[in-house]
């Protein structure tokens, strides 16, 4: 099984996990808990949509959720929302509950909320629903080119 997300991952030589669960509803703590992983290594993947029309795309751990007024000021935009999954799915090229930061089809500007960079492995969407990719934290940010940043809801 490959998505483009793995293929990526192979082409770069970036070691990783392929992580596979019974994908029975969406969500990173669902998957966190199908997997018996702690919540805040489980990456969701969301996509928002800036007030100049473009589109932003973060990474928040499965324990937490993103503020809009913090990613706002990170990507120096006055104010965000979230993308509908139509959008979303269309521009990242992967179905919602699967959407992965590896493989887009469209890059965008891509955001990791702090709290994930603390850790030393993060757990993401491969490009499908119910499998996901283990790899070093250092290298999600290395090949996403991610800006660090704080936005969590305290």
């Amino acid at each position: 099984m490959t998505t483009r997300g793995i293929e990526v991952l192979k082409k770069l030589n970036i070691p990783y996990q392929v992580v596979t669960y019974d994908h029975k509803e969406k969500g990173a703590k669902y998957a966190a808990q199908a997997l018996d992983l702690p919540p805040e290594v489980v990456i969701k993947s969301l996509v928002f949509r800036a007030d100049d029309g473009s589109f932003i795309f973060a990474l928040m751990s499965g324990d937490g959720s993103v503020s809009e007024k913090k990613l706002a000021c990170a990507s120096h935009h006055k104010r965000i929302v979230p993308a509908g999954p139509r959008d979303a799915q269309r521009i990242m090229g992967y179905p919602v509950g699967g959407i992965s930061p590896l493989g887009a089809k469209k890059e965008l500007p891509l955001f990791l909320d702090v709290a994930i960079a603390a850790h030393e492995e993060a757990v993401i969407n491969a490009g499908v629903r119910g499998t996901l990719l283990r790899l070093k934290t250092a290298d999600l940010i290395a090949v996403t080119q991610a800006t660090v940043a704080d936005i969590r809801i305290e």
